[in-house]
């Protein structure tokens, strides 16, 4: 039996196939949203997963500001962030996050964040990540796809 046909494939910058995919993230909820999402960053998707490997695809979510939340979590769920100073703990409600300027792409970017490798391979799958609050982007010249988020377990 020839056991060089039984090497495993380990894919790295120059062999991975990257492409460029469109999610529409209207009515959709954020937590499973993001983790679907983070899935299709990180490439556990495709059959060449190599887990210390930049090998996910670039995701563009467009109408991320029509995600919804079930139950009272727009009001009741609170993220705590930390200033570094005596008397810096701040918190903030996914509701609060949305009134700002910007607040759809803040919100799902700290999702998919906290769903990442908490690492420099996962503030670099971050960096593939691009999302609008409208229905439009800028990266048509991209040629991406459009997917039905749905589809993906």
């Amino acid at each position: 039996m020839n056991t060089l046909s039984y090497k495993t494939i380990s894919a790295n910058k120059e062999t991975v196939q990257k492409e460029w995919v469109v999610v529409d993230a209207t009515d959709q909820i954020v937590g499973r949203l993001g983790s679907k999402v983070a899935k299709l960053l990180r490439g556990k998707y495709k059959p060449n997963f190599t887990p210390h490997v930049d090998c996910g695809d670039n995701v563009i979510i467009i109408n991320a500001d029509k995600v919804k939340m079930t139950g009272k979590k727009w009001t009741e769920k609170i993220y705590y962030s930390y200033t570094g100073y005596p008397g810096g703990q701040r918190e903030n409600t996914p509701a609060s996050i949305m009134a700002k300027p910007n607040g759809a792409d803040r919100l799902l970017r700290k999702v998919v964040k906290g769903m990442l490798p908490k690492n420099r391979l996962g503030a670099q799958l971050l960096g593939n990540l691009y999302i609008y609050a409208g229905a439009e982007h800028k990266q048509q010249a991209q040629q991406p796809k459009t997917i039905d988020i749905n589809q993906y377990k």
